[in-house]
Order: C-alpha cells, then structure tokens, then sequence
C-alpha cells in the first residue's frame, strides 16, 4: 500500500496532518478501484503559503472529517499491510505521532521507502536525480496532480511498479529482499 500525506509543515512535533491518501498494488498492478482519501479537519486555516503548496483551501481544511475518525479509517484501510511512500520517515513519523496523540495507538506498520530503493537500484542515476519529480520524469511518469495526498499516492505507486520489475531483473524477488536491500544501503551510506 502506497500512503501520501499532507501537511502544515515539516515538523512531526509541531505540525498537524491535512489529509491522508493510499492506494493499493495487487499483483504488481496498480489497484485503480482501491484508494483511500480523507481530508483532515483543522481549528484554523493554514498559512497562505502552505496552500499555495498542498492546494488544500480554507474551506476543505475547516470542513474535513474529525482527526480521530480519519486515523481510524486509514487504520482500517491500511490493515497489516507494507506502508509504502517517498522519503518514508517523513509520512511514518508524521502518522506515527498523530496516531499516538489523537487516537492512542503505538502505530508501528514496516515501512518501505521508494528513495531509498530508487538508490538501491539505479545508483548511477541516483547521484543526479534527488527529488521525486525527476525521477517520475525520469521513468516518463505523468504527473496529473501534485502535492495531493492520493494524486501522489498513484505517481509514487506508478514509481514503485518501475522499481520492483527493475528489481525483479536484479534477482530481487520478494518484498523481504527489497527490506534488506533498503536497510543495507541504508547502513552503508553512514
């Protein structure tokens, strides 16, 4: 399952979820008919700056769904399944401490981060490409919308299907290979 958040910020500490979006990878296709979406409803507008970014308005924002409730959705949806995203820690980190907070749940699911592997897999490529924009260019991914929660669920999806054949190729074959070849490179970068 492929999760993308939106947020006030960059500060798991101090900044609140905006919305929620997942979608699904069922044998290694994209599940168009299983997504997941929710806007989170906040006691105050974000800054102008910050919807220029998410493009989540004042009124969406004010008229989400109760925070509790969205979390316990996304609970529901995600299931025991991988979480996937770009830049995982961020999204892990993000969930993790609304989790705890709003609903008292130690929200622990693996994680697995489409960076890291898209380094892991395509390490020449990986000192000149950074950002998840150049890489979906990269690889010919369109882009349809950005800085929406399950807008770039799909392209981050759309990535991670790109990644598995070209790990697939590479004798990877299971989602455990894939965990500890993250982890590894992980370790050796330090």
């Amino acid at each position: 399952m492929v999760v993308d958040t939106e947020t006030t910020g960059l500060d798991p500490t101090r900044d609140r979820l905006l919305s929620i979006g997942a979608c699904a990878i069922t044998d290694r296709a994209l599940a168009l008919d299983d997504s997941f979406l929710v806007a989170i409803r906040q006691t105050r507008v974000s800054a102008d700056e910050n919807i220029l970014i998410h493009g989540i308005g004042g009124q969406t924002q004010l008229s989400g769904m109760d925070e509790a409730e969205a979390l316990g959705r996304f609970l529901e949806y995600a299931g025991r399944d991988i979480l996937v995203a770009y830049h995982a820690t961020f999204d892990q980190q993000m969930l993790a401490v609304a989790m705890r907070e709003r609903i008292g749940v130690a929200f622990k699911p693996k994680w697995l981060d489409v960076a890291k592997l898209c380094d892991v897999l395509f390490p020449a490529k990986a000192r000149e490409i950074k950002h998840l924009d150049d890489w979906l260019e990269h690889f010919g991914i369109v882009q349809h919308a950005r800085h929406n929660a399950v807008a770039d669920a799909f392209c981050t999806a759309e990535l991670l299907l790109v990644l598995l054949a070209e790990a697939e190729r590479q004798g990877m074959m299971s989602t455990q290979s894939l965990v500890r070849a993250e982890h590894l490179h992980h370790w050796l970068k330090r």
